[in-house]
């Protein structure tokens, strides 16, 4: 069929007066819808005739409906597994998203110093099988935690410098070590995690339950005596609006006369004058657990 003329070679339309103009356009527009309605009802006949009947099912609208909503409930689980039930093997492993925004839930394997430790992830607690499925069991043998635990750095604390690379250790540096053994290993906790520093570590308040109550562990560290505020010119973290509960904690501490503040000498140096005047630069020495 051939196309419609829609502009005449012609000199004599030219002088044409609107009104011819109009009809003249008006039937064009007829004409082109009829060829197009044509040929888009040819093309619906070849196409159902194309179509197997026993494929005619996936064309109907429900069908197309149901495979949307599959689709889209399946990325939303595999989103929501990714986000909350996929275990972090490592601190560096933790996506940038996750810091100052989520919390890590993990049972404690080891403690390497007085203010960090090791934590080996289980996303969703005992609501997701952690320590009562077969399958979902924190292991105990060192070969199978190697590479798989979180090192842990207690924010907005600093526990006395152990003895390290013939460095002899501080004072109450061993209590301070025991007291957060005694306090966390095998136990759950929740680390807030707010960001990762240059020894592979991820910097975090962190809670664990004792009896019907969370406690803090930072905090509980300082009322108790074996830790101070952790002094620093630039990058200290100490949370949400906790930098004055800690001062008050370790103020208390010392009044009490607690932990390593029983026995103070006026020749006291703090873990961060300590480590000023050794140069301390390295990561601690530490269970690589």
């Amino acid at each position: 069929m051939p196309w419609p003329k829609l502009w005449s070679s012609s000199t004599k339309d030219e002088g044409a007066s609107p009104e011819t103009i109009a009809t003249k356009a008006n039937r064009t527009w007829e004409s082109t819808t009829a060829i197009v309605s044509e040929a888009a009802g040819s093309v619906q006949r070849n196409t159902a005739e194309a179509v197997p009947a026993q494929f005619k099912a996936f064309t109907q609208p429900e069908t197309i409906v149901a495979a949307v909503v599959l689709s889209a409930t399946s990325f939303g689980l595999y989103r929501f597994y990714r986000s909350y039930l996929r275990r972090i093997p490592q601190a560096i492993n933790i996506s940038p998203g996750y810091l100052g925004r989520r919390s890590l839930v993990g049972q404690v394997t080891s403690v390497g110093d007085g203010d960090n430790f090791r934590m080996y992830h289980t996303p969703g607690g005992r609501l997701a099988g952690w320590g009562w499925l077969p399958w979902r069991r924190v292991p105990t043998e060192k070969k199978a935690l190697k590479d798989q635990t979180i090192h842990v750095r207690l924010a907005g604390i600093d526990a006395p410098e152990m003895a390290h690379f013939g460095r002899p250790s501080q004072p109450y540096a061993q209590e301070a070590l025991d007291w957060l053994t005694a306090y966390l290993v095998g136990r759950r906790v929740r680390t807030y995690v707010y960001k990762a520093d240059q020894y592979s570590r991820v910097v975090g308040t962190v809670y664990v339950w004792k009896k019907l109550w969370r406690r803090d562990v930072g905090l509980q560290m300082l009322k108790a005596g074996y830790a101070t505020i952790y002094e620093a010119k630039t990058g200290v973290e100490f949370g949400r609006a906790k930098e004055e509960r800690y001062r008050r904690a370790e103020w208390w501490a010392k009044v009490r006369r607690k932990g390593m503040w029983a026995g103070k000498q006026p020749d006291y140096e703090s873990p961060r004058e300590y480590k000023n005047r050794h140069g301390v630069g390295a990561p601690k020495e530490e269970t690589k657990q």
